[in-house]
C-alpha cells in the first residue's frame, strides 16, 4: 500500500480545530490596503471556520492532521 501524502498547499492554509473542523485565514489582506477601511481590516483579521460541506475534502488532503 503506498503512503498517504499530505497536500502541502492545504497544510499551509488550513489548521485543525479542537472539535475536528478546520479554520482558515481570510483573503484580501495582502495588498492595496490603503482603500480598505479599518473596520473591514479588523474583521478580516479573524480566522474563519470551513463550511461543513467542505470539511471532507480538506480531511482527504490532510490525512495526518
Amino acid at each position: 500500500m503506498p503512503k498517504l501524502k499530505t497536500n502541502r498547499g492545504a497544510a499551509k492554509r488550513f489548521k485543525k480545530t479542537g472539535s475536528g473542523g478546520f479554520k482558515h485565514r481570510q483573503s484580501h489582506r495582502n495588498h492595496i490596503l490603503t482603500k480598505k477601511t479599518t473596520k473591514r481590516m479588523r474583521h478580516l483579521r479573524r480566522l474563519k471556520n470551513i463550511k461543513d460541506c467542505d470539511v471532507a475534502a480538506i480531511r482527504q488532503m490532510l490525512p495526518h492532521v
